[in-house]
């Protein structure tokens, strides 16, 4: 019987570089206010963020993955025929074929990479690095990019209440390639299905063509039900992430949770008991919740604001509607 050749990947692999883009226009809650009868002490007390950045008619989804991998690829010192995997977290491409990632690496100049979208809303790219990790390792690519990208202000039903205030867009990537030395733990991933309806749209697509209703769809968020899942559950996730990397918590850096609610974060920081010294990701109070571009984003800004460097451990933690989750530990390139 014909034995099979199997792949041999790497021992390791590392995050190599780091990119992002941030929309042009900036909304502060002054804008939003009126709409959904609020005040801008309401939305900062209850989310933290004080603006975001909503994407003009030129940025879209392909242009803003384009303009933060094309960063992340130069940082890793790397070309764009280099990349062999090109992996997309998004909700907000709103074609559902061909996948978004096969017009993002055809624009960036790659040579003919294996490319695919992830549907995994806000862990969508710490699912892309458990994938791209295990990519490497196994063989089946060396160079893989790893985008979140997202334009929800597409789907944001700026009447909500609920949720106007808290979407918004940008793009992230990272490239993830062989390493000597481990550069990204086991991901500790799941899903809570039986709470699928906490964070959904409105719709699906074919009952609204179906209807009289103006709207498309729209994102609806049980917001309180949403916190008091995320702010106790996932600090069990990110304790399940250290243990199988073999870390404590003292021995992070930084702690780059998904940029869902200011509250969530500093719950999930309290629930872990991190250390004063661990540098926390705040990127949400100017950004919004990016939903799968919020790690990369929140990454990027605290290595250009120096609070975090080279060889730093970092654990990015991540969930959002499905519910989904995802978790690692990582070495900061």
């Amino acid at each position: 019987m014909a034995v099979l050749n199997t792949p041999a990947g790497s021992a390791h692999a590392r995050i190599l570089g780091v990119g992002s883009y941030r929309p042009s226009r900036v909304i502060p809650n002054s804008d939003l206010v009126e709409a959904i009868e609020s005040s801008d002490e309401w939305i900062r007390t209850r989310s933290g963020i004080t603006e975001r950045r909503w994407a003009n008619d030129e940025e879209t989804v392909a242009m803003m993955s384009v303009a933060a991998a094309r960063t992340a690829i130069e940082r890793a010192g790397l070309v764009p025929s280099d990349i062999d995997g090109v992996l997309v977290a998004t909700v907000s491409h709103m074609k559902q074929t061909p996948a978004i990632a096969t017009q993002i690496a055809d624009e960036l100049g790659t040579d003919k990479p294996a490319a695919f979208d992830i549907s995994a809303a806000c862990a969508g790219f710490c699912y892309g690095i458990g994938l791209a990790s295990d990519m490497v390792r196994g063989g089946s690519a060396r160079h893989v990019l790893v985008i979140g990208v997202e334009r929800l202000s597409d789907i944001t039903d700026i009447n909500d209440r609920g949720s106007a205030f808290i979407f918004a867009d940008g793009a992230g990537a990272v490239v993830v390639g062989p390493s000597e030395t481990p550069g990204i733990g086991p991901v500790a991933w799941g899903s809570s299905g039986d709470q699928a309806d906490l964070i959904t749209m409105t719709d699906d697509w074919l009952s609204w063509a179906d209807s009289d209703i103006e709207l498309t769809p729209r994102l609806t968020m049980q917001g309180n039900k949403v916190f008091r899942w995320a702010g106790f559950a996932m600090a069990e996730v990110a304790h399940e992430a250290l243990e199988l990397a073999g870390i404590k918590p003292e021995d992070l850096d930084i702690f780059v949770p998904h940029q869902a609610n200011m509250r969530i974060t500093d719950a999930l920081a309290k629930s872990m008991k991190l250390p004063e010294h661990v540098k926390i990701a705040r990127d949400i109070a100017t950004m919004g919740n990016t939903s799968a571009a919020s790690v990369p984003l929140a990454l990027d800004r605290m290595l250009d604001e120096g609070q975090a460097k080279s060889g730093d451990l970092a654990l990015f933690i991540a969930f959002g509607a499905g519910l989904v989750y995802a978790a690692q530990v990582v070495v900061v390139p």
